[in-house]
């Protein structure tokens, strides 16, 4: 005779939440390959070069009648795209908590994004204004997505949890990115091979980017689940639903105080991510199936990274383990200094450290900071911790430009953004970690 198992309701909320906690993982394996294959490897140089067929004897493309020089077109359209998400995460982050229909809207701003990626396959010939507006619209629906996407980590993981539950989606991003990055690189290596020319090669990579994440965007919208929220009267907007915000914060104000040093530290890390590249062709001299390799490195690491950051964590607390993570930041960037030109494995060893520290100094900024937004909050103030992720990030680049400027020196330009790690270094070790958390309103975790 066969016993029955009895569910209680402790257990099936155990089970409704690992069921959700895996369903979100899975939308950083959606959306990441957008990140790496078309922003970090193909669609700048691509785009570029599509600028540069249209534009006139000067070098100049008329995108609006406005003069611009082809080889700046694609940076302008990044920069567009950010102004854009800044006007739109606000609004949708307010929207998202009044209504608690985060899915729907999660949703909209995926699925926009994956249907303009896909839609960079037809980037042919001289359309490069088509190659501009699918950029723009891509990268700032992905800012939006990702806000609504960081904003259920409250919601679907208790304090103790989190920690692990966001290493393990950086983890699952990162796998991502290398799996389809290492397929890509197969096609456009060997095209000639499978019968296509190089440009049909690029655009096949950018566009499969775009499928892989609507395909899988399916996986956390069937999973996730709405947390209906009262009905709440608001008429403010965009800039006005960002100062109402920002002026909510100042009640909170240790959450501000992590906020400022996450602003610093991360402008560090964005800023050595998107010139490594520049440092090692410029610098060191190193040839671009080295840098791909390192990124690709960077990739796999990253995945261990951020694992073996969230069991630290575990054990000493998240704060303690950024702050770990940001002291091998600066050694890191000390080592980068000093690496002999064209001896591309010490380039490799470098990827290596960036990988090991990149994921896991981001998933627990992520889970840190979650501690710290008021109950019902989750989606507004995820929205300005987006903002701080990928709309302020212009320090760290304008720091490096101006030190190579007035120096000539990029290894002069690359040391200069020690200042980054140091101060957010400072600022972070200044946080009273467990008292942020009461203050915000929420429950103590044992370690933090």
């Amino acid at each position: 005779m066969g016993t029955e198992t009895v569910r209680t309701p402790a257990a099936d909320d155990a089970a409704g939440r690992r069921r959700q906690q895996r369903g979100w993982y899975f939308y950083d394996w959606a959306c990441s390959v957008y990140s790496t294959s078309v922003l970090t490897v193909f669609l700048g140089p691509y785009l570029t070069s599509v600028a540069e067929s249209a534009a006139d004897t000067d070098g100049f493309v008329h995108p609006l009648g406005i003069p611009v020089r082809a080889g700046s077109f694609f940076a302008y359209s990044v920069s567009l795209s950010v102004i854009v998400a800044v006007l739109v995460m606000p609004l949708v982050g307010a929207a998202a908590d009044r209504t608690g229909r985060k899915k729907p809207l999660l949703g909209a701003a995926a699925y926009l994004g994956a249907a303009a990626t896909a839609g960079m396959f037809l980037l042919d010939g001289d359309r490069y204004l088509l190659g501009g507006v699918l950029l723009v619209v891509a990268n700032a629906a992905q800012s939006v997505a990702m806000m609504l996407y960081n904003s259920y980590l409250p919601q679907i993981a208790p304090p103790e949890e989190r920690d692990a539950v966001s290493s393990r989606g950086w983890a699952f991003g990162y796998a991502a990115g290398a799996l389809v990055l290492v397929a890509n690189l197969v096609l456009y290596l060997a095209h000639d091979t499978f019968g296509v020319s190089e440009s049909m090669a690029v655009r096949i990579c950018l566009a499969s980017a775009g499928l892989w994440w609507g395909a899988f965007a399916l996986i956390p919208l069937r999973r996730l689940r709405d947390r209906r929220s009262p009905a709440r009267e608001t008429t403010v907007t965009g800039w006005r639903q960002l100062a109402a915000t920002v002026r909510d914060m100042r009640r909170h104000p240790l959450t501000l105080a992590f906020l400022l040093a996450y602003l610093v530290y991360n402008d560090g890390i964005q800023t050595v991510i998107t010139q490594a590249s520049v440092y090692g062709s410029e610098e060191l001299g190193l040839g671009q199936s080295t840098l791909i390799g390192a990124i690709l490195l960077v990739q796999v690491l990253a995945v261990f990274g951020a694992l073996a950051l969230g069991r630290l964590a575990r054990r000493y607390g998240a704060k303690r383990t950024i702050l770990g993570s940001l002291a091998a930041w600066t050694l890191i960037l000390v080592a980068g200094y000093f690496l002999p030109a064209g001896e591309p494995e010490w380039f490799f060893v470098l990827a290596a450290g960036i990988g090991l520290v990149l994921g896991g100094s981001q998933a627990l900024s992520r889970s840190l900071f979650s501690h710290l937004v008021p109950p019902g909050k989750e989606a507004e103030y995820f929205s300005a911790y987006e903002l701080s992720d990928r709309g302020m990030s212009w320090l760290g680049p304008l720091l490096f430009g101006l030190t190579y400027q007035l120096t000539g020196s990029y290894r002069d330009a690359i040391i200069s953004l020690v200042a980054f790690f140091v101060l957010g270094f400072g600022l972070l070790a200044r946080v009273p970690m467990r008292r942020a958390v009461s203050d915000a309103g929420n429950p103590v975790p044992e370690r933090i």
